[in-house]
């Protein structure tokens, strides 16, 4: 299975923009059980947010967060991120043109690298999880909310099979699992559960060591 690069990456989203909002909320609702709504009440202070798309989640942060970084591939997805910034006022939030596996961030900058349906589409998500962890502060946390092979054989097996197309036209590794990568990089894993339709929703909370 071919893996799309960045340049690729950056194309396919560019072509799915303008539908993007509309799609992605028939798959959180129906399927995924909301993962914005629990992933971004848990972020705090100065946000990173990787593969921040159209900025879907920039409404959602509190008070306590200060600043919020987001970064993309996607010219065509940030150019909807800056319109909703400007339309809801959203002063704390910034977004920019980005590569989460190569960050242009200064070491311990960061107190919460926040993460939502955008680890399956990252070409080499252990570089990304190497960078989130060189950026955070000692102690900061990576929010992740993200997808992976269904818990049942029959279901892991029938994603695994259409894993080839859904790679090859929205670059998205449907069994894709993010824990072992964030692991290797370093983070340790204080929470991790399954959501949604046959529990193919990850909901992990990894934290740099102090």
């Amino acid at each position: 299975m071919r893996q799309p690069d960045n340049e690729t990456v950056g194309r396919i989203f560019d072509t799915m923009s303008s539908r993007y909002d509309t799609q992605i909320d028939w798959w959180e609702r129906r399927v995924m059980g909301r993962p914005r709504q629990w992933a971004i009440p848990r972020a705090e202070g100065r946000v990173l947010e990787i593969a921040v798309g159209t900025g879907l989640n920039l409404p959602l942060y509190g008070p306590e967060v200060t600043s919020i970084l987001g970064i993309d591939l996607s010219g065509r997805m940030l150019d909807i991120a800056r319109t909703r910034i400007a339309e809801q006022q959203l002063t704390r939030a910034t977004v920019r043109r980005g590569d989460a596996q190569a960050l242009d961030l200064a070491d311990n900058s960061i107190d919460t690298v926040v993460s939502t349906l955008s680890f399956c589409t990252i070409p080499d998500p252990l570089a990304a999880s190497r960078e989130a962890f060189r950026v955070l502060v000692p102690g900061g946390r990576f929010v992740l909310a993200e997808h992976g092979p269904a818990t049942s054989r029959i279901g892991a097996a029938l994603m695994r099979m259409v894993e080839p197309i859904t790679v090859r036209f929205g670059a998205d590794h449907l069994t894709r699992e993010p824990v072992p990568y964030l692991e290797e990089a370093g983070f340790v894993v204080d929470e991790m559960h399954r959501a949604g339709a046959a529990g193919i929703g990850f909901r992990v909370i990894a934290r740099k060591p102090a």
